[in-house]
């Protein structure tokens, strides 16, 4: 194809494999490092593996990064054969991590500093998101290395702004998943209030979603909760890092975060009874522990 890029992803992990393969079929040349093993239907495409992301930041001119926290993408980026090593003036660095929004600004420096731009472009859509291509995604950075990348990031998401310089993209994310966990644990007592009450969860549920507590939680995770499919999904560990950024800057920047501290509260009591990685919408599962009393038990 007349427009084909050269692209590289980094991370092919539950989120990144989808988003990597929505590039592959749009038809660029896909340059791909992960850290495990490459996945089957990524490796068995057009898609190019490297050894490291040093060798992809010296192929592909435009590079997405999609691992789990601040440290990763630091050792993607810096570390021994990292991306840093590979780029050449004037290439792309998409960060599509969730991580911290002061390391992201240092982060921007040093890459600006080989003469290369950078976007914070974390996202918000789940499993689901990544795999319909319809993710949503905040970004942070230079309005016209936004405006260059933005066909790329229309391939993997539907709502894409804008939002500030770098940094505020990740900002907005960890405003995200403060609103994200305490919707969850709002559906979780709510259920848990109707199943204990003697009311078909399931049917509670129906009757709530077209009303003005309707809302993306409800519909998605109210449903986990009355099936308990905890599969991730988005692993409450991750969540957990999440809402870790959100209460340090809280501290830093001297607000407090009450209800915010609670949902971690209850993510740390499902960690502690071995749910690490489950479904964030498992939440419920610490206050059925609470309760003594599960959703879609017989009420007594």
């Amino acid at each position: 194809m007349s427009n084909q890029l050269k692209v590289g992803f980094i991370g092919l992990g539950i989120m990144g494999a989808p988003m990597a393969a929505h590039l592959v079929k749009a038809g660029h040349q896909v340059f791909v490092h992960t850290r495990s093993k490459v996945p089957t239907d990524i490796a068995q495409s057009t898609a190019i593996p490297c050894s490291s992301p040093q060798e992809v930041g010296e192929k592909a001119d435009m590079i997405f990064t999609m691992v789990p926290d601040t440290p990763d993408v630091e050792k993607v980026l810096f570390g021994d054969k990292g991306l840093a090593h590979g780029l050449s003036k004037g290439k792309i660095v998409i960060d599509m991590s969730s991580i911290s929004p002061i390391a992201t600004k240092e982060f921007a420096k040093k890459i600006n500093a080989l003469g290369c731009d950078y976007l914070d472009a974390p996202v918000s859509g789940g499993e689901v998101g990544a795999k319909n291509a319809t993710l949503s995604i905040m970004v942070g950075g230079d309005e016209s290395v936004f405006h260059k990348v933005k066909p790329v990031l229309d391939l993997m998401g539907k709502n894409i702004n804008l939002v500030g310089a770098n940094g505020d993209g990740q900002t907005a994310k960890v405003a995200n998943q403060i609103i994200v966990a305490l919707n969850i644990e709002a559906v979780a007592e709510a259920l848990l209030f109707a199943s204990k009450a003697g009311a078909d969860p399931a049917k509670v549920r129906q009757a709530l979603m077209g009303g003005f507590a309707g809302s993306k939680i409800l519909e998605v995770h109210g449903e986990r909760m009355v099936k308990r499919t905890f599969d991730p999904g988005f692993r409450i560990e991750l969540h957990q890092k999440d809402l870790s950024l959100a209460l340090n800057s809280a501290r830093a920047l001297g607000i407090s975060l009450p209800n915010t501290a609670t949902a971690q509260e209850l993510f740390n009591s499902c960690a502690a009874h071995g749910g690490k990685a489950w479904d964030h919408s498992a939440m419920v599962k610490a206050l059925e522990t609470l309760a003594n009393f599960e959703i879609g038990q017989k009420a007594s």
